[in-house]
């Protein structure tokens, strides 16, 4: 892994262990890794992360979200499931809400000049995809991540009342913002 997803995973596994939750995650299968990259032109800096950081327990609880980040053997299935006619052959989703079904996917057909994607979501079970900009880099996903799990600790482990989300998104304001203005504007997370 280069430098900035070292640094981004680190945010994530700080997050998970300042919220008190728990993350297992391992190396990823090199063969499957491949093949994933063969049939969904994956980035290196994805690769890497999958190699190193394969998401067997990855379940990050936030008063406003729950995400499962899919391990590795799961993504060729999730990849292939039929998501409706304007669903994108460059979406690769990895990782969905907990509590809606919602996919969380980087867009390969947005990649910056370090080679990593936007990262998206979008509601399931509507007519149409309409994809919200959650991240503006795998990388800068993770930092997300991380800081909200850090923001969590104080809401503890059940799932918060509108006040609480409400006091939740306002407080994640100053984070994205350090983080990702883009991700900021798109307004997913608040």
């Amino acid at each position: 892994m280069d430098a900035d997803l070292v640094e981004a995973v680190t945010a994530l596994e700080e997050g998970f262990r300042e919220a008190g939750q728990r993350m297992v995650r391992g190396n990823g299968d090199p063969i499957v890794i491949e093949e994933l990259k063969k049939r969904h032109a994956l980035s290196p800096r994805f690769r890497a992360f999958l190699a190193g950081c394969d998401p067997h327990d990855i379940e990050a609880a936030m008063p406003i979200e729950r995400i499962r980040f899919l391990p590795v053997a799961e993504l060729a299935e999730a990849n292939r499931a039929e998501r409706g006619g304007d669903w994108k052959p460059t979406w690769f989703v990895f990782a969905e809400s907990a509590l809606l079904g919602d996919p969380y996917f980087l867009d390969l057909g947005a990649r910056d000049t370090e080679g990593d994607c936007a990262v998206r979501t979008a509601m399931a079970g509507q007519d149409r995809w309409q994809p919200v900009l959650a991240a503006s880099s795998f990388a800068q996903f993770l930092r997300i991540v991380g800081a909200g799990l850090k923001l969590a600790k104080g809401f503890g482990s059940r799932l918060a009342d509108v006040d609480d989300e409400d006091t939740f998104r306002e407080a994640m304001v100053a984070r994205i913002r350090a983080i990702d203005g883009n991700a900021l504007k798109a307004g997913h997370w608040t």
